[in-house]
């Protein structure tokens, strides 16, 4: 009989270091993020890593701000 083996699944919806020049799919929203990581949960996710964006630039913004916006 084989062995059933619980498993995690995480996503990470927007990458650490990654912006809009990488990959024209990458959130970078508030609301493009949220999308990401409700599909990722439908999908299967059980845990979603993410990093708030600067939604002009792209690029990571890990000040409190940021986070904030995500919240509203």
């Amino acid at each position: 009989m084989a062995t059933k083996r619980k498993v995690i699944i995480t996503c990470a919806v927007t990458g650490a270091i990654h912006t809009p020049s990488m990959s024209p799919h990458l959130p970078v929203t508030p609301q493009e993020i949220a999308e990401a990581a409700i599909g990722a949960a439908e999908a299967g996710a059980a845990i979603v890593h993410l990093h708030a964006r600067n939604p002009e630039t792209g690029e990571p913004d890990q000040s409190p701000e940021a986070f904030a916006k995500s919240c509203r």
